[in-house]
């Protein structure tokens, strides 16, 4: 017998979900781009909880599923693998829950394995090492669509007969085939024995297994679709690559401005006739402005811009599922060579865009720990989105919108994307200085797997959206409104004569005119600095908080928050404001974060005071410079 016929069935591999008194925990398991996400959100509808596995920072979901009525289960969303002998962190952390080696995480009681139908001959190595686990396992061979539309063929029957384990042929996306997931669930499905496997650590032997149960299940591959061969003409063409990307990034920026406008005009008026009516309705008491001032004027003025927000993530999560990410990721690493990292950071890297903390985290995929730690540190120069709303009222306030090229780009757009550029040009210079000294270390190859291109589905892209709509809302409702009441209270305390003080004789007004003198020179008043000490709680909360002070004073009411701001503002310290922002490490959460994947303090200590001191003197020098152009 051969290596690949060597291993004895195992006896533990019945198939059968063993009942217990206990919620049941399933693990999805599968390779990257396999579609496990998209299971999970299918089976669960988005009823999830975000989590870190105990001892590590890795951040994983856990979702609940109902079957049979009242019977469910606990999923559990792994990192994506290509094998169970780890090279990377997050791989680690799947090997250690499928074996059981997670401290405070029972080994689960089942696995779904999830690999892509269109490539059934090298996903189908991963099954080896799962099944021979001795843990009941279901193999799900997803895209089934896809299978069928570009003509391929797999025996379902044939490969459970082969492999031991019950095999269904689904789509995700499209919530096809999912009964039999029920099923294995529910523990009704009859499975065969297996009649061999390979030796699970012998990678050539696992990868021969898998082509001969191909084989056996008539599987036959499904032709390269056509247009993704003329599309990766195209982005992945040294010249047009770039040039596309660039033409995206346009887009993407001038939409967030003139595809949100009626959106949040919509949002303003809702905000502002219900703040009318509430105050209409409440007598003159210390509840009407703490419910007008602070609750309307801050958490509000924030909620307005939730509708750009959005239109950026459809259009992240529409690049995404589509495929082109992983060509913008190839793209990249020509970029990332030259500062010393590798095309795995653009991932990480993009994806600060929504959050700096779960980027953080994803850089678990990068194996040389001084890349690593080098990504982790110029993680924060990505514009996340709570930017965001600070980027788009300072812009609104001081630029007005007028054409640059036709109605493709206005002037603010252009602003917004050249703010998003000077972050990048932070990230890069900073990485070129780290790996060049004190993180450098051997150029490591960069191995990428492209999927082919799919149409995104509405349905999962709108629980995207939805998704981030709830985090969204989540913020404004817990940090944002804590840190609201916190500010208003500040605001109206000491008391004198029993009345709350004028707003500069107040304890906040105390602290901004305490840091006056430190940030003038920037040209910023006392107000701002209440913002920048605030928004060390999350950045958005510098509007919310201007949003507060200006109510206190009455301006929302009368001019608006972007008036208030051209009356109190210069032009240059407005751009000042922006580069601030666009540099500063504002948020106690990724300080915190970096702390946790590093080891230490030492790394989040430098960050943080090399990126305060980068905003300090970029912004003082923004401000003179505009100052002796506009004179």
């Amino acid at each position: 017998m051969s290596g690949c016929d060597a291993c004895p069935s195992n006896p533990l591999r019945t198939g059968k979900i063993a009942s217990s008194s206990r919620r049941r925990t399933v693990a999805i398991v599968g390779p990257p781009n396999s579609g496990k996400s998209t299971l999970f959100n299918a089976l669960t509808g988005l009823r999830q909880k975000v989590a870190n596995f105990p001892g590590v920072t890795v951040e994983h979901r856990i979702g609940r599923a109902h079957f049979d009525g009242d019977q469910e289960v606990d999923l559990i969303d792994l990192p994506g693998v290509y094998s169970l002998s780890p090279i990377s962190e997050d791989e680690q952390v799947t090997h250690d829950v499928l074996t059981g080696a997670m401290a405070g995480i029972g080994r689960p009681d089942a696995i779904l394995l999830v690999i892509d139908s269109t490539n059934l001959a090298r996903q189908l190595t991963l099954a080896a090492p799962v099944l021979s686990l001795g843990i009941p396992t279901m193999v799900l061979l997803n895209l089934a669509d896809e299978l069928r539309r570009r003509g391929g063929v797999v025996n379902t029957e044939a490969l459970a007969q082969q492999i031991g384990a019950p095999v269904a042929l689904v789509s995700a996306a499209r919530g096809e085939g999912l009964e039999a997931v029920h099923e294995f669930l529910s523990g009704s499905l009859a499975v065969p024995r297996p009649l061999e496997l390979p030796v699970v650590q012998d990678l050539p032997c696992c990868r021969e297994w898998a082509g001969r149960m191909g084989e056996r299940a008539s599987y036959r591959a499904p032709a390269p679709p056509l247009w993704t061969r003329r599309l990766d003409g195209l982005f992945l063409h040294p010249l047009g690559g770039p040039l596309t990307l660039a033409a995206m990034m346009v887009l993407v920026f001038q939409a967030i401005f003139s595809w949100a406008q009626p959106l949040i005009g919509a949002v303003q008026w809702v905000i502002e006739s219900s703040g009318n009516w509430l105050g209409a309705a409440l007598p003159d008491t210390a509840l009407r402005s703490l419910l007008l001032e602070g609750v309307w004027g801050g958490v509000g003025t924030v909620l307005t811009f939730l509708p750009q927000i959005l239109i950026l993530f459809l259009f992240i999560t529409i690049l995404e599922d589509s495929g082109y990410m992983s060509r913008a990721a190839l793209i990249a690493d020509r970029t990332m060579a030259k500062v010393g990292l590798q095309g795995k950071s653009f991932i990480p890297l993009l994806s600060a865009h929504a959050c700096a903390v779960p980027a953080i985290l994803a850089t678990r995929t990068i194996e040389n720990r001084r890349d690593r730690i080098a990504t982790i540190l110029i993680m924060p120069f990505m514009t996340c989105s709570a930017r965001l709303p600070v980027y788009t009222l300072v812009i609104a306030a001081f630029l007005p919108e007028r054409p640059l090229i036709g109605p493709f780009l206005g002037t603010r757009a252009a602003a917004l994307m050249g703010l998003y550029l000077l972050g990048y040009l932070a990230a890069f210079t900073t990485a070129r200085l780290l790996k060049s000294s004190v993180l450098k270390s051997e150029p490591t190859p960069f191995v990428l797997e492209l999927p082919p291109y799919r149409l995104p589905t509405f349905k999962t892209v709108l629980l995207t959206l939805w998704d981030r709509a709830r985090v969204f809302l989540y913020r404004a409702g817990t940090i944002i409104l804590l840190a609201t009441l916190v500010l208003w209270g500040l605001a109206h305390l000491p008391l004198q004569d029993g009345k709350a003080p004028p707003l500069e004789q107040s304890v906040a007004g105390t602290l901004g005119r305490t840091i006056e003198p430190l940030i003038e020179p920037l040209g910023f008043n006392w107000k701002i600095g209440v913002g920048l000490i605030s928004s060390l709680a999350a950045r958005e909360v510098i509007v919310s908080t201007l949003g507060t002070l200006y109510g206190i004073e009455g301006d929302p009411e009368s001019e608006g928050l972007q008036s208030a701001l051209q009356r109190d503002l210069s032009l240059g310290g407005a751009v000042a404001l922006l580069v601030f922002f666009a540099f500063a490490m504002q948020c106690m959460s990724t300080v915190a974060t970096v702390r946790r994947e590093t080891g230490g303090w030492r790394w989040p200590l430098y960050q943080f005071v090399y990126m305060s001191a980068l905003a300090y003197f970029g912004a003082l020098a923004a401000n003179h410079l505009v100052r002796l152009v506009v004179g």
